[in-house]
């Protein structure tokens, strides 16, 4: 098991209705399945505890947790709900992210640029910074913050696209910041997925058929012409934050069927 023992996080942990899976559930479940006891944080507790009884079907360890991420008092809660449940924290995963009421510049409103912000980067901010006091004094530990391909690549998703640039940044600065203390830090950059939050999300803002809307992001992929997985995220995850990695830190790791190296 190649995480056996180790303690994990998953932030984001359930997710939204779908004919699929999402990326945070996917982490957590294979996250488990590897010997790692997870906490399984999320906004909606119901949704949480789903996770959770898959886990225990195939005889993990983990225990739901929910909380607003966007909340300082809460993301200290759930590292303390951790190391007092289980005695440490090993490995952070921040999974949580949105896109609605994304827009060009000119119709973006302030709200809606405010509440992506909060929500794809000043959560990666809180849960970091309350996770780190306790990886220092193991002199060890994985943060692993889901970007996007976004940060990278032309996209007319203004907020959206900054708040993940934003979340490179922050990994690479958490990732020098931390190296002496032997905590590595890594940005997984998801490109077209078929995922809850995704296709059913973005079907229904568009008005399009579901069906229609996987045609088309498939046909964008230059790797076999169809889109990525959460279980693909979830692998990525899962070598990242296993001590195979042990030498990679301050790394941006596209999983995306290589639409990012696509040019011309």
């Amino acid at each position: 098991m190649r995480l056996k023992d180790k303690v994990a996080i998953v932030v984001g942990a359930g997710q939204t209705p779908g004919d699929t899976i999402g990326n945070g559930r996917a982490t957590a479940i294979l996250f488990a399945r590897e010997g790692a006891r997870v906490v399984l944080v999320d906004r909606d507790r119901e949704s949480a505890v789903e996770t959770q009884a898959m886990i225990d079907a195939e005889g993990g360890r983990c225990f739901p947790f929910q909380a607003d991420v966007t909340r300082e008092e809460d993301c200290h809660a759930f590292v303390r709900a951790a190391v007092e449940t289980y005695g440490r924290v090993d490995i952070l995963h921040n999974n949580v992210g949105i896109g609605t009421g994304n827009d060009e510049m000119l119709s973006l409103s302030e709200e809606s640029w405010d509440r992506i912000m909060s929500v794809n980067l000043k959560s990666m901010f809180l849960s970091s910074r309350s996770v780190l006091p306790v990886m220092r004094e193991q002199c060890g530990g994985s943060i692993i913050n889901i970007s996007s391909i976004a940060a990278i690549c032309a996209a007319g998703i203004v907020a959206y696209k900054t708040s993940k640039a934003g979340v490179n940044a922050l990994t690479q600065q958490i990732a020098m910041d931390n190296a002496k203390y032997n905590i590595r830090a890594n940005a997984i950059m998801p490109g077209l997925m078929n995922t809850p939050m995704a296709i059913e999300g973005i079907s229904k803002m568009r008005g399009i058929a579901k069906e229609e809307l996987i045609r088309q992001r498939d046909a964008r992929v230059p790797l076999g012409q169809k889109m990525g997985t959460a279980w693909d995220v979830a692998y990525a995850a899962l070598f990242l934050a296993s001590d195979e990695a042990k030498f990679i830190t301050g790394v941006m790791l596209p999983v995306d069927g290589g639409q990012s190296a696509w040019i011309g």
